[in-house]
């Protein structure tokens, strides 16, 4: 008698309760992008479809304000963290290895592992000092608070490219006396730009989308975008806020399939 192989998918309520999962995880999204197109001003009695809050948005100097300023360090930071995930993954995977090597790969992914508001309340500590110090109170905080916490999302894809690439071409360009940077540049580089684009772009996702960080760092004056919906869900609740948060997430979504497809490029 053959033996029976396992399914899940084949188990007693497995479709119930997946559909009921999916419900519940998506029927909010959908509620929201659907009311963003309300004609009036409440989120949840919907009165006829109208582009009404998504001009309205477009037309505010504050949410301009915030989100030229979210852009601003969301590409910073994803320029940044990408740059120090590119030398990060080159020097876990492209070495010999070493006494330590697990730690400094713990090290990197700290962000990861270390719940994001004892991240904040650290970076809060930290930069108080130095702005009391310096007197300087501008961005360059939370471009650098962004970009420290966005280095492991921009590693993993790095990192999991270059694991996966062949070292045959680069052993055989080492061979023929080309130095490390040529090899690098000639032959690392071409085959690892989908890793490094699709961790940039994850980075730049992670880094517009957050919330907690730059609730603490932030100093007067320097929402974001996400603080700035955050500052409004306070005061009173309209459907600009739908109309916000459904851009947000198209942004968010185009990026995520951006970078699924560019790492499952091979060359």
């Amino acid at each position: 008698m053959a033996e029976r192989v396992f399914d899940i998918r084949r188990q007693t309520g497995f479709t119930t309760i997946a559909i009921a999962c999916f419900a519940m995880l998506y029927m909010p999204i959908i509620l929201l992008v659907i009311y963003s197109f309300n004609a009036g001003t409440s989120i949840a009695i919907w009165e006829g479809a109208s582009w009404r809050w998504y001009v309205s948005a477009w037309n505010n100097e504050q949410v301009q304000e915030a989100t030229l300023r979210s852009l601003i360090i969301a590409v910073w930071a994803s320029g940044i963290s990408t740059t120090v995930a590119v030398l990060a993954a080159l020097a876990t995977t492209r070495t010999r290895r070493f006494r330590g090597q697990t730690a400094v790969f713990a090290l990197i992914n700290q962000p990861l592992m270390v719940p994001e508001i004892v991240t904040a309340v650290a970076l809060l500590i930290f930069f108080a000092m130095i702005k009391v110090a310096t007197g300087y109170t501008g961005l360059a905080y939370l471009i650098i608070a962004h970009s420290a916490f966005c280095i492991p999302f921009a590693y993993l894809p790095i990192r999991a490219r270059l694991q996966g690439m062949d070292l045959s071409l680069e052993q055989a360009a080492a061979d023929l006396y080309a130095t490390p940077f040529q090899v690098f540049r000639r032959v690392t580089l071409p085959q690892l730009w989908p890793g490094i684009l699709a961790g940039a772009m994850l980075a730049f996702v992670i880094s517009l989308d957050d919330v907690v960080i730059t609730e603490f760092v932030k100093s007067a004056g320097q929402d974001t975008l996400p603080t700035y919906m955050l500052g409004q869900l306070r005061r009173v609740v309209t459907p600009e806020i739908n109309a916000i948060s459904t851009v947000l997430l198209s942004i968010s979504v185009t990026m995520v399939i951006a970078f699924t497809l560019l790492s499952k490029i091979r060359k």
